[in-house]
């Protein structure tokens, strides 16, 4: 029988926090995509908890049961909204997993926070480049926006139809998505500015660190016209002494569709 998730807030001067947490041993933090929130992490926390670990997920601010922030966030603000969390609990130190828009907040809270961090493993950090970052830009400005007709809500069912795999998950995909809509979309603008120095913030990485991609992930970005596949390998350029692993088949929805393999190659490194 798996460790039971419970959930909780923490109360910060820029609004409360919502985070999961289960477990007990050496901590291990995760932190989610953008629109995601700390339900990304469902399936692997049992997983990690089960393995003699503190495990924590949080909903980063503006996404999931967090509240949405005073103004707009830098990856460096969820940085320090996720110390915040880590004082709390009277964490000194954690291993940290980042997902997506979690690795960029990852890196640069092993960063600006090396001793707060042991084992740092950085999923699917995309190389935006100049087109990228237009991209995000203009993503960010469309935002989510509630339509009268209600024609949103099919909107965001069928736009990661090709891939997510089963009704049930998309339902849970398509919650985060609305808590996020009549809102700006907060780490598209962090991530967007962020990524522009990354290659040199992340050259600072000391921590050990397990680079992992979702090769269909990688490609899905590509064919969005987000970030060119090739792109990506700056993370593993900056920080030369990552170990890199490649998922064949890991989606976009790769955290939730196989956490299995996911949570064995991460427990390895970890044990390493």
């Amino acid at each position: 029988m798996y460790p039971k998730i419970k959930r909780a807030f923490l109360d910060t001067e820029d609004g409360q926090i919502h985070y999961r947490i289960g477990g007990e041993g050496k901590p291990l933090l995760l932190l989610h995509m953008n629109p995601r929130s700390s339900d990304e992490y469902r399936e692997l926390m049992p997983l990690f908890a089960a393995q003699r670990r503190q495990v924590i997920a949080m909903d980063l601010m503006g996404f999931g049961d967090s509240d949405k922030p005073p103004r707009m966030y830098s990856v460096a603000d969820y940085a320090k909204t996720a110390i915040a969390l880590l004082d709390k609990l009277g964490i000194e130190q954690t291993d940290l997993l980042g997902n997506h828009t979690g690795a960029f907040v990852s890196g640069e809270v092993a960063v600006a926070y090396p001793d707060r961090v042991g084992k740092l493993i950085l999923c699917n950090v995309a190389g935006f480049g100049e087109a990228g970052q237009t991209e995000l830009m203009r993503l960010f400005k469309e935002g989510f926006v509630i339509q009268p007709d209600g024609s949103h809500l099919m909107k965001r069912w069928l736009a990661r139809s090709r891939y997510v795999g089963s009704a049930e998950l998309n339902h849970r995909w398509v919650l985060d998505d609305l808590k996020c809509f009549g809102h700006p979309l907060y780490a598209v603008w962090a991530v967007g500015h962020y990524c522009i120095d990354a290659a040199e913030r992340f050259r600072s990485i000391q921590a050990p660190t397990l680079i992992l991609w979702g090769i269909d992930d990688v490609q899905e970005f590509e064919h969005l016209g987000l970030a060119l596949a090739k792109d990506r390998y700056f993370v593993s350029q900056a920080i030369p002494h990552g170990k890199v692993v490649e998922l064949q088949g890991g989606t976009i929805c790769m955290m939730n569709q196989m956490p299995e393999e996911i949570a064995k190659v991460v427990i390895e490194f970890l044990h390493e």
